[in-house]
């Protein structure tokens, strides 16, 4: 039984996040040779403030990239 994990920045919407699931479900599928029904698939979705590029959080980086964009450097 495949088993897959997927994580993300918060801020998709369901509709989205379904979607993605339910392709890579059936590529899973069809590249293991697995039955669909025992694919097994889920999305947990991570607080920006939990995310880290290196020692950098999610928030701090687009917050430094919105600062950068406003001040035009």
């Amino acid at each position: 039984m495949p088993i897959v994990h997927i994580s993300m920045v918060e801020g998709r919407d369901d509709a989205r996040i379904k979607e993605c699931i339910k392709a890579v479900a059936r590529t899973v599928s069809e590249t293991l040779g697995a039955p669909l029904s025992t694919v097994r698939v889920y999305a947990t979705q991570v607080p920006a403030a939990h995310w880290a590029v290196g020692d950098a959080t999610k928030d701090d980086i687009d917050a430094h990239r919105n600062d950068t964009t406003k001040d035009g450097r």
